[in-house]
């Protein structure tokens, strides 16, 4: 009688268990797109952009975040207005809100904006950003971000922008 009490109750432990979730993994990798606006920052019209984006979980909900982007903007100084090349690496530190198939976030990056005109222009920028990440399979993540960065150069005045993007990550 006791070996049937110990199988019956170890056929309802199997049979009663969750199942395993496996957990996420810390780095990932991925691609964005979006779109900056300028607010006519060295008068640059908004534009939209591809980004290179990664991550490195720390601890405690805190992860290193790197977005560089490739844009063309329209360089509306310039008789006639033309398109030219911009590149904004970033780097950054976001803290999880949740860390379980829905995460939303929140962060600041220090990024520099360089801008390939007749002459080339340097800015370096501070801002804070929020977004929400959404797993679609364990490896696999859908994002949208949001993010406003004020830009410093010498001889220049203080710059806005307004950053909106949509990326795809996997995680390894």
């Amino acid at each position: 009688m006791r070996t049937y009490l110990c199988a019956f109750g170890l056929l309802a432990a199997l049979l009663g268990a969750a199942p395993a979730h496996a957990q996420f993994s810390n780095r990932s990798l991925g691609l964005s797109l979006g779109y900056m606006d300028f607010k006519r920052t060295a008068g640059l019209a908004g534009t939209p952009f591809i980004g290179l984006e990664g991550s490195l979980y720390i601890e405690n909900g805190f992860e290193v975040v790197s977005l560089s982007k490739l844009m063309f903007p329209t360089d509306t100084f310039s008789t006639p207005e033309k398109r030219v090349v911009g590149l904004a690496p970033s780097l950054g530190i976001r803290y999880l809100l949740l860390e379980e198939t829905i995460r939303p976030y929140i962060g600041t990056d220090v990024s520099y904006l360089i801008v390939f005109k007749e002459s080339i222009s340097n800015f370096v920028g501070i801002g804070p950003n929020a977004g929400v990440d959404f797993f679609l399979s364990d490896s696999v993540s859908l994002g949208v971000r949001a993010q406003y960065n004020f830009y410093i150069a010498l001889n220049e005045d203080t710059q806005t922008s307004l950053t909106g993007s949509v990326g795809l990550a996997t995680y390894f």
